[in-house]
């Protein structure tokens, strides 16, 4: 795997914030726990509050929304797949014998593309930012092969990878699979002309119980994001939610929408 990934992705911190997180994963890589222990039950150990409070709110969406509808799960950027680890995981907890529930994963995995006037002049609104590297999709696969793997039905695999530019590969993935009901889109795209594209394939396999989950709506570092939900379905149709534990992620069902 490529060593160039782009991992500067603090925007919003200040230089005293990122030097305690630099200090603090110093810390981290100077654990004396032994390295079998502090991968299986020990990492709650270095577990940030900030990561905590969007696991639970992540954790609050897929309870109370997810559950209950049927379809596949898609994640719209995902860089590195901690939201698509957590996915998998929610799905071994919350219905471990549903093996209809696959996570399809859409990103190009070097870094944004397609970038344009709508989506601002932040230094990170840029084609490339939040590259994984080189090869990364090989290693998170890995990852989540391992995670079904503590499930049941593990040799079904429910995930599936999808790289490339999502506003072309969208279409083709649903042309290969017209049977797709779609329970839950999560968009972390962070910019306007893929998050519009794959909108506007989504919306004839949304039913009213569908979920579209955003991680950057309301965002002046992104202001894309809004602009596309914005055009695509109409900002007034939307009734919009969030969770107290993330000033971020925010979701809407498609029964006022999805016509």
């Amino acid at each position: 795997m490529s060593t160039s990934a782009n991992t500067d992705f603090a925007p919003r911190s200040s230089t005293q914030e990122m030097d305690r997180r630099a200090k603090f994963v110093e810390t981290f890589e100077s654990s004396p726990i032994p390295r079998r222990e502090l991968v299986y039950s020990q990492l709650s150990l270095y577990l940030t509050r900030q990561e905590l409070s969007r696991m639970y709110a992540m954790t609050e969406l897929y309870r109370d929304y997810v559950l209950g509808t049927n379809g596949v799960l898609m994640e719209f950027g995902t860089c590195y797949g901690r939201t698509s680890a957590l996915l998998t995981n929610l799905r071994g907890m919350f219905e471990p014998f549903n093996f209809t529930r696959k996570l399809v994963i859409f990103d190009t995995f070097s870094g944004l593309c397609g970038t344009n006037e709508k989506d601002g002049n932040d230094r990170l609104a840029t084609d490339g930012a939040y590259c994984a590297g080189d090869g990364y999709e090989n290693h998170l696969a890995e990852v989540l092969s391992y995670h079904e793997s503590e499930s049941p039905i593990s040799h079904r695999k429910k995930f599936e990878i999808v790289k490339g530019d999502a506003s072309k590969s969208i279409s083709t993935y649903l042309e290969k699979h017209p049977e797709t009901i779609v329970a839950m889109a999560y968009f972390d795209f962070d910019i306007y002309g893929p998050t519009k594209a794959c909108l506007e394939a989504l919306r004839p396999h949304l039913t009213k119980n569908s979920v579209l989950a955003f991680d950057e709506l309301n965002c002046p570092e992104y202001p894309g994001e809004t602009s596309a939900l914005a055009e695509v379905f109409g900002l007034g149709k939307c009734s919009l939610k969030r969770s107290p534990f993330s000033p971020w992620m925010s979701y809407t069902t498609c029964e006022s929408i999805a016509g």
